[in-house]
């Protein structure tokens, strides 16, 4: 069975675990802005997952690792800007991405409902980052960022409250927040072991 046909039958399966809905979702602002993200995987035996990293001066998210992604413009749906964010972060043609399916939103904690697209690119893919965005990319293992044991439950005091997040850690990388949220919730849809 191709990556592709795989992630297709996982994705149109319910969850073995209910998704995290978000971070601090008690709180009546998270989730108002609609944005999506493209997890975009490699088609090779040993599939791995495009992650950027954000340039330091940005507004919001300094510095950190995500997908590529953004808000849903007028008139988008969540794929659409998900392969349009991506053309415009990393160079990928929307033609390139084979999408196998969606996972549930994720409301973040800085007000965006955040729907992540799965798609499958060419393992060979040339990339170019956003010279004014991305300061860079990598490729992580997907089975590494699957894999329960590397998915670190963290807390920490934010505004008085204490909040749990994810983080994942790869070759020095830091992947925690949304981003390591919506590995998990991609996780708990594959069942991949």
């Amino acid at each position: 069975m191709s990556l592709l046909e795989r992630l297709r039958t996982s994705l149109s399966q319910p969850a073995a675990e209910s998704p995290l809905a978000g971070d601090l979702v008690e709180r009546k602002s998270s989730g108002s802005v609609p944005a999506a993200v493209l997890i975009a995987l490699t088609d090779r035996p040993e599939p791995g997952a495009i992650l950027t990293v954000r340039r330091e001066h940005m507004r919001t998210h300094a510095g950190q690792v995500a997908f590529p992604g953004g808000r849903i413009d007028p008139g988008e749906d969540a794929l659409a800007a998900a392969l349009r964010e991506a053309k415009e972060e990393l160079g990928i043609p929307p033609r390139d991405v084979a999408v196998a399916g969606a996972l549930e939103p994720y409301a973040t904690i800085t007000g965006y409902r955040v729907t992540a697209i799965v798609g499958v690119i060419p393992p060979d893919l040339a990339l170019e980052p956003h010279e004014h965005e991305v300061a860079g990319w990598f490729e992580a293992p997907l089975g590494f960022l699957l894999d329960p044991a590397r998915q670190q439950r963290k807390s920490a005091l934010f505004e008085g409250d204490r909040r749990h997040y994810y983080q994942i850690d790869w070759e020095g990388r830091r992947i925690w927040g949304a981003t390591a949220a919506i590995i998990v919730n991609l996780a708990r849809r594959l069942q991949w072991r």
